[in-house]
């Protein structure tokens, strides 16, 4: 089933449907919704935050999803598939792949990554999971803890690594060259160019989810941009 899985995803385009609370498409109707346009438009794949997001998700289409649970905990930057308890949900909703912080900070508790996993690998020996990574040493540490993808994602979100200029090509190409586990590119892609510059530095598959799904960031990327007039400057 995993390798079915992975085979569905080589070569393609992830689209990241998520909004939060604060973002006027919150709704897991919308984000349904979003991933039936991706869908339609060529999509190989969703990524998608919280069970009830993911529910309505799998109920409009069939693409496999990576499924996350944003959650913050007193005392810890993770904020990605924190927990055991976000994982457990993850897998009762039928997450294809299950996404999670990997970097080398603290988890709730003052939990290390390789504890955590242990704990993970051994509850769910079957279930697929993707390490969301901002450096090449946590792709790399990830990759030897058995990871079954590496992703680029929190490249840029760490403190770390918040002046990396994204997308991150060199920690894709590093990452794609020196590990044999599928590296998946995510993080700051924004134009067609950089998904192609994504794949030509080895990524198996990529992920983008602002510059498609969320219109109010789109819509500031434009205005930013151009110069152009700022309609809630003239209120």
């Amino acid at each position: 089933m995993g390798e079915e899985i992975l085979h569905k995803l080589k070569g393609g385009l992830i689209v990241s449907c998520q909004a939060l609370e604060d973002e006027p498409l919150f709704s897991s109707y919308i984000m349904s919704r979003m991933a039936y346009a991706a869908k339609e438009g060529g999509a190989v794949g969703i990524r998608a935050n919280s069970s009830a997001d993911i529910k309505a998700i799998k109920e409009t289409v069939t693409l496999p999803v990576i499924g996350i649970v944003k959650k913050e905990y007193a005392g810890s930057e993770v904020y990605i598939t924190p927990t055991i308890k976000e994982v457990d949900e993850l897998v009762s909703c039928g997450a294809e792949i299950i996404a999670l912080d990997a970097t080398s900070r603290r988890r709730p508790g003052g939990e290390t990554l390789k504890d955590f996993w242990k704990e993970v690998r051994e509850k769910y020996p079957n279930q697929l999971f993707m390490a969301d990574c901002a450096t090449y040493e946590e792709g790399m540490e990830a990759s030897f803890l058995g990871f079954d993808l590496i992703g680029t994602t929190l490249s840029g979100y760490t403190q770390e690594t918040k002046d990396e200029k994204l997308p991150n090509l060199l920690l894709m190409k590093q990452l794609s060259k020196d590990i044999k586990r599928p590296v998946i590119a995510e993080g700051g892609i924004w134009t067609p160019e950089q998904l192609k510059a994504a794949f030509s530095a080895g990524a198996f598959a990529a992920v983008v989810g602002s510059a498609i799904t969320r219109p109010r960031d789109i819509t500031n990327y434009f205005i930013s941009g151009s110069g152009c007039r700022n309609g809630n400057e003239m209120k």
